[in-house]
């Protein structure tokens, strides 16, 4: 189990360039499935969950080649339907949420896909009804293995449907997609998710010959095509790695710039952390946070303190609620985060607690955080990361704690954020990686 040990209250400062974003890379690397034609793909982020996935597709046969930092193609024109019956297939299948989108690809393409039930963040009950249930509209039969915790679909001849989807869930609608882009016929999805990785990976089906209308909306309407072709597709900027930066600059009063943020698809980001009272600039598409000696959170025009929420796209997303939550222990103010989609995602705040923070949590989803205005700084403390989003939010309230603090279990960390300690060293933090 890693190790990290931050030496914390000092202030940064200096351009951190943001990298692929995670849950792009997940769905769009599971899509180079759909074609037997070359496939590249480049700012792909080099960290455990993307890198898992990697190695499970070219366990499954696909010829992967690295062609530069962050660049690889991909060649999946001899796969092998035999590795879903191994060991090897249901240990790693297992070990990573992402797989559950190779599943679509593999069905629309070869008529079949199976899946062990699989891991990911320990966050609450997240459950996959719904890229289930769209198979089955599609056509294709479902099973379940209770025993093996195994799923698997099967149907040569999809064809194209109207659905309803019962969650707007975001893995849930891009495996749907893709299973939908060789389906015979026309498919409509409505409720569909319309986050920007799901944007992203329309817009690559479309660059290799598929017909998605609706783009950027809840309602989409695919044309299913019997083949598709090979392309080259770039991996936004990942904005939850953008909002993390935005709130480590303003709990440790630095000056930080963001390079190249993709600012038009960063949604009401920006303006959820300006509630919070959080200064930025757009300087060309850069993002630059002033240090800042205080922030102060908005009320709302009755005077109510403020509400954080989560949302479907275009509301603010989930992944960012923990760094809200962290930020606000130094503002000036009061804030109430409410997590609407998952029941465990707060329980991390014990830990801030006990780092001095005034927080109270009035059930599994809503936490009310009292503002230090930095008149008290958090303690250093020793801690555990439980998962990718709760443990950048534990690095971030470390960095600006007095003293030296410990936090294990950082592969959480390393699943989502890439060589984040060598990045923050280049800012100036004092963080030690131990093995």
């Amino acid at each position: 189990m890693g190790t990290f040990q931050i030496s914390g209250g000092k202030k940064l400062k200096g351009d951190i360039i943001p990298q692929g974003a995670k849950n792009e890379a997940l769905q769009v690397i599971c899509a180079t499935l759909l074609t037997s034609e070359k496939v590249t793909i480049s700012n792909i982020p080099d960290i455990r969950d993307v890198n898992k996935l990697i190695d499970l597709l070219s366990d499954l046969g696909v010829s992967i080649r690295k062609r530069g930092s962050g660049t690889y193609i991909f060649h999946a024109d001899s796969i092998n339907l035999d590795y879903f019956e191994t060991e090897a297939f249901k240990e790693k299948g297992a070990a990573l949420r992402g797989s559950i989108m190779i599943v679509g690809p593999l069905l629309a393409r070869f008529g079949k896909g199976y899946i062990p039930k699989p891991g990911g963040d320990k966050i609450g009950r997240r459950r996959l009804d719904t890229h289930f249930l769209g198979f089955q509209k599609l056509g294709a039969k479902f099973r379940y293995n209770a025993n093996e915790s195994f799923y698997g679909v099967e149907g040569k001849n999809l064809k194209g449907a109207y659905m309803l989807l019962d969650e707007a869930s975001v893995t849930g609608t891009a495996n749907i997609i893709m299973a939908a882009v060789l389906a015979e016929g026309i498919t409509t999805i409505y409720n569909a998710a319309c986050e920007p990785y799901v944007q992203q990976l329309c817009k690559m089906l479309n660059s290799m010959g598929a017909d998605i209308k609706g783009i950027g909306s809840n309602l989409l309407t695919i044309n299913g095509m019997s083949e598709l072709g090979g392309c080259e597709h770039r991996i936004l900027p990942d904005m939850i790695e953008i909002g993390s930066w935005i709130g480590m600059a303003a709990m440790t009063a630095s000056d930080i710039t963001i390079k190249n943020v993709s600012y038009s698809n960063l949604g009401i980001i920006p303006s959820v952390f300006k509630k919070m009272g959080i200064q930025m600039e757009l300087i060309n598409d850069d993002l630059h946070i002033p240090a800042q000696d205080h922030y102060e959170i908005e009320n709302f025009i009755d005077g109510s303190i403020l509400t954080i929420a989560d949302a479907p796209w275009p509301g603010f997303t989930p992944d960012l609620l923990s760094i809200a939550l962290v930020v606000a222990t130094q503002a000036r103010g009061s804030v109430l985060i409410h997590q609407k989609m998952f029941e465990s995602r707060l329980f991390f705040v014990d830990k801030l607690i006990d780092m001095g923070a005034q927080i109270i949590l009035c059930d599994p989803h809503r936490a009310t955080v009292i503002g230090l205005d930095r008149s008290v700084a958090l303690k250093a403390t020793t801690m555990t990361s439980p998962d990718i989003r709760a443990g950048i939010s534990l690095l971030i309230a470390a960095l600006s704690a007095d003293g030296t603090s410990t936090i294990h279990n950082i592969e959480q960390i390393d699943r989502g954020y890439q060589n984040i300690d060598q990045r923050l060293k280049a800012v100036g933090a004092e963080i030690v990686r131990l093995d």
